[in-house]
């Protein structure tokens, strides 16, 4: 009598759960915009949603601790003429924000500590190079400053966000409308996807064609790609029949998938995240109740279905919070920030283990939120590798305040010398070098003086 053997795996059993009505964020009139993006942008210390809004494009930035029901009257990022189609953090500082909008634009913003406290209408730097709506954003995984953004006029723009400038602008590869763009983990290659049926992996500094692949699923329905680990690659999409389909590709033999699995027959559009510490990805329908994962390995079937997250409302979008986010003493894996018409609701992907004490092999070390390059390094041709943290005594500081005022600096004078490219000279460069210096003499000073004065 043959045995069925079950695949070993750590995630078998990993469940998912929504968070207790009090720790939901109530009262919030999501956006009603038709787009396939995710609406919802998370990191340790905010969570930001778009929002309806009259006239214009908003969207509301909260402290993660502001849960509840959130008051009518509530501030929100609201500078755009048209409405708010995408929004991204940054992954290098948790205060800054970028956003894409119908009005062609796209904006970065800067969140104070705590929240806002009164509605934001100026951006810290606003980009201009789109000539129709803007409805992608991506920040580099590894370079400071570094923002993809890709219109509805098929072109994907990379811009050097301190400097206030479109870098790289890639304008002849697609010949319709881009479905997504996102980057591989060092940032070295784009994969976008795109309504002319190709998917295609691009040398992002060049802007040339690396690989294609024409058709990857049949259906002409909206097809999603994501890097996964070694360099491959997973897409969502749909066969000629409407139904919904998961696939593994090898960019080194695009010919035939690694492995197809048809899923269901709903119609929306299956948005996937994919989790580079454990190998799971996890596919969320926008309109589903569901959110699905599987654990993707370098053994056949390669794509293994784990479990479903079921509940009775639909998702109107979702937020993935980044893993120094999750409490590791709980054994979380993955936390998605849940948008229904009118709330977000915190669901937890948690591995059952009968410890408290932390769990190193759920936990390898993770993407920190150093960048490893520089923006204007990274346009000149230098790659490097994400900066790995440990989360074994969780993860404290998310951004240090000195590296937080260069930051500032930085986009503040980018603003105003985005126009004006001498700044670049020696001489501004020693001036201000010479400011700073003083600066720091003048609070050293200041600094002894109150110690004298609390002494006598």
């Amino acid at each position: 009598m043959s045995r069925k053997v079950v695949r070993t795996s750590k995630f078998r059993h990993v469940f998912g759960q929504a968070v207790k009505a009090d720790q939901c964020y109530d009262d919030i009139r999501i956006s009603q915009m038709t787009w396939d993006s995710n609406f919802c942008s998370v990191n340790p210390k905010f969570v930001a949603m778009i929002v309806d809004a009259s006239g214009g494009g908003a969207f509301m930035v909260l402290p993660l601790t502001k849960t509840g029901r959130i008051d009518m009257s509530y501030p929100t990022v609201c500078g755009h003429t048209g409405p708010v189609l995408d929004i991204e953090f940054c992954p290098h500082n948790d205060n800054i924000i970028a956003s894409g909008s119908e009005d062609c634009s796209v904006m970065i913003w800067e969140i104070p500590d705590g929240g806002l406290t009164t509605s934001l209408t100026d951006p810290v730097v606003k980009l201009d190079g789109h000539s129709k709506r803007v409805g992608i954003l991506s920040w580099h995984p590894t370079a400071h400053n570094v923002l993809m953004s890709a219109g509805c006029d098929n072109v994907v723009i990379l811009w050097n966000v301190a400097r206030g400038e479109a870098a790289v602008r890639i304008d002849t590869v697609h010949s319709d409308l881009i479905y997504s763009a996102s980057w591989n983990p060092d940032g070295s290659r784009i994969l976008t996807t795109c309504k002319d049926k190709t998917m295609r992996v691009l040398d992002p500094r060049k802007g040339t064609v690396l690989f294609e692949k024409e058709k990857p699923h049949e259906g002409s329905r909206p097809i999603r790609g994501v890097f996964v680990n070694d360099g491959k690659i997973l897409t969502t999409g749909f066969s000629r029949m409407s139904e919904r389909q998961v696939a593994l590709w090898d960019p080194k033999n695009f010919k035939e998938a690694l492995t197809l699995q048809e899923l269901d027959t709903s119609s929306g559009v299956l948005l996937p995240f994919f989790d580079p510490d454990t190998g799971v990805v996890y596919l969320c329908g926008k309109g589903d109740s569901s959110i699905r994962y599987f654990e993707v390995t370098d053994e056949a079937p390669f794509v293994h279905y784990l479990s479903m997250y079921s509940s009775k409302e639909s998702q109107k979008g979702m937020g993935y919070m980044p893993k120094r986010g999750l409490e590791v003493n709980k054994c979380e894996i993955a936390r998605f920030y849940k948008l229904h018409e009118r709330k977000c609701e915190p669901i937890v992907m948690t591995v059952p283990r009968k410890s408290d004490l932390f769990q190193e092999d759920l936990y390898p070390d993770t993407i920190g939120p150093e960048p490893s390059v520089e923006a204007d390094e990274w346009f000149e041709g230098k790659d490097a590798q994400p900066i790995l943290i440990s989360l074994k005594d969780g993860f404290v500081a998310t951004t240090r305040a000195k590296e937080f005022k260069v930051h500032k600096s930085l986009l503040k004078t980018t603003t105003a010398s985005a126009g004006n490219q001498q700044d670049s000279s020696g001489e501004v460069q020693s001036l201000r070098k010479e400011v700073k210096d003083l600066k720091a003499a003048i609070e050293e000073l200041t600094k002894r003086v109150s110690e004298l004065e609390s002494k006598h």
